[in-house]
């Protein structure tokens, strides 16, 4: 098996809940909605998530804001990118990965200007060799094309397998299995309780990043290799 690392974006890399309580709180105070407004935006964005229009469909309701809820939406994935920071010791693990010989890459559902624009904001971007993003590809996890087009642009291919690491049981480990990878599910408590097939079950990318380098040790090096 390949030294091949893929990884979601959104509560797996970036810590995308904390950022939206950034952006609930600016938003709060822009509409003039009172303090007790954000609790209600917290708890709509969990009844709802991640449907972004049925989320600013309530939202527009609710406060009876003149705004539409494309226009609200489209606020709300122009201010994203630079609110959201990726969760602690992310883009060191990843620098190691690559530094130990690794092919390391994104793939990611969203739309084009948001998620590419929390890839630059975060600087993971540059530090990754590839990423695929749905909406720009044109097809989403968890089909197999996605994956393989990060492969790709990791500069190597699905043939010789590799891991996909990611929070959501459909899209990452069941896409990411039908993709011929080993997989490790980052359980962040929002899946009801039900079966799975990952590999590996942790808390964060760090620790998907130590699994995947415990159970592929650099190679010794060879003198007499070609």
């Amino acid at each position: 098996m390949q030294r091949l690392a893929l990884f979601d974006l959104d509560r797996t890399l970036l810590d995308l809940d904390a950022a939206f309580l950034r952006w609930a709180a600016e938003f709060a105070e822009q509409q003039h909605l009172g303090p007790e407004s954000r609790a209600w935006l917290v708890a709509q964005d969990r009844a709802t998530h991640p449907h972004r229009e049925t989320f600013f469909g309530a939202v527009r309701e609710h406060f009876a804001l003149s705004e539409s809820v494309e226009a609200l939406w489209a606020a709300y994935r122009r201010r994203m990118p630079d609110l959201v920071r990726c969760y602690p010791g992310v883009l060191a693990g990843i620098a190691g990965l690559r530094g130990a010989g690794w092919r390391v890459g994104i793939v990611t559902n969203g739309m084009a200007e948001n998620q590419i624009g929390k890839l630059r904001r975060t600087g993971l971007a540059d530090a990754v060799d590839g990423y695929a993003v749905s909406e720009a590809e044109g097809i989403r996890k968890p089909e197999t094309g996605l994956f393989e087009i990060a492969a790709e642009r990791c500069g190597t291919s699905l043939a010789r397998g590799g891991w996909m690491v990611g929070d959501n049981l459909i899209a990452d480990i069941e896409g990411g299995q039908a993709a011929g990878l080993r997989t490790i599910w980052i359980d962040r408590r929002t899946w009801p309780a039900q079966e799975h097939r990952a590999d590996h079950v942790v808390g964060d990318a760090t620790e998907a990043i130590a699994i995947m380098r415990e159970q592929m040790p650099l190679e010794p090096y060879n003198s007499t290799a070609v």
